[in-house]
């Protein structure tokens, strides 16, 4: 009897611990009708996509324009390199843009891959009327002051200066939004401009379009 009880008493034992670890390892949050998180690549089109600016969209238009910038000739032909500041990029479309990606990844770029093509330095513009004015004037009145110089064999022995900006970098985007009963359609138009800082002159201008429709609208935050 002894033997036969052990015998028959295995069995739910081990249905007790199969429960028991069960329970242990089914704690916690689950999702089963849900997806997982997906690592994809920063210029890929996802599957979680709406119709404004996304991060596939900042990548193709700012590999763009670091190509771009590189051919103008105030760049490729400069015998020292130009320094330039950025300039606050102006979103006039419906979609709430982090817009310092946009000029951050302009610059990493060039920073990185230009091989000393270009430089950049530290400036806060003063907004007045005309953002773009009020920048070129403040630039010129520092560098006919000397508080800051474009040119090194400027620089005063035992002065010390900041350096001044050749150029400004700066941008815009600007949208066209279409709602029907069929879907959403936005046209955004990227521009960005290099300005002479003691001309005032736009040396350089380049431009991407885009254009999405869909069924349903996404919230962008």
């Amino acid at each position: 009897m002894k033997n036969l009880f052990l015998n028959n008493s295995r069995p739910l034992a081990l249905a007790a611990l199969g429960l028991l670890v069960a329970g242990c390892t089914s704690s916690g949050v689950k999702n089963p009708s849900g997806i997982g998180v997906t690592e994809m690549r920063a210029d890929e089109r996802g599957f979680v996509a709406g119709t404004g600016v996304e991060s596939q969209d900042i990548v193709a238009v700012t590999d763009r324009m670091a190509r771009s910038i590189l051919n103008v000739p105030e760049i490729a032909n400069a015998q020292n390199a130009p320094t330039v500041i950025l300039y606050p990029v102006e979103n006039n479309t419906r979609f709430p843009v982090n817009k310092d990606l946009f000029l951050s990844r302009i610059r990493a770029q060039l920073n990185s891959k230009a091989q000393g093509k270009v430089r950049f330095v530290i400036r806060s513009a003063a907004a007045q009327a005309d953002p773009r004015m009020a920048a070129l004037e403040r630039e010129r009145e520092l560098k006919e002051t000397g508080q800051v110089t474009g040119d090194p064999m400027r620089d005063t022995p035992g002065v010390s200066q900041f350096r001044g900006a050749d150029f400004i970098l700066t941008g815009k985007l600007e949208g066209q939004s279409h709602r029907s009963a069929r879907g959403t359609s936005d046209y955004i138009l990227y521009t960005f401009q290099l300005v002479d800082v003691r001309t005032s002159a736009i040396v350089w201008e380049d431009m991407a379009e885009m254009k999405k429709q869909g069924l349903e609208d996404a919230a962008y935050r």
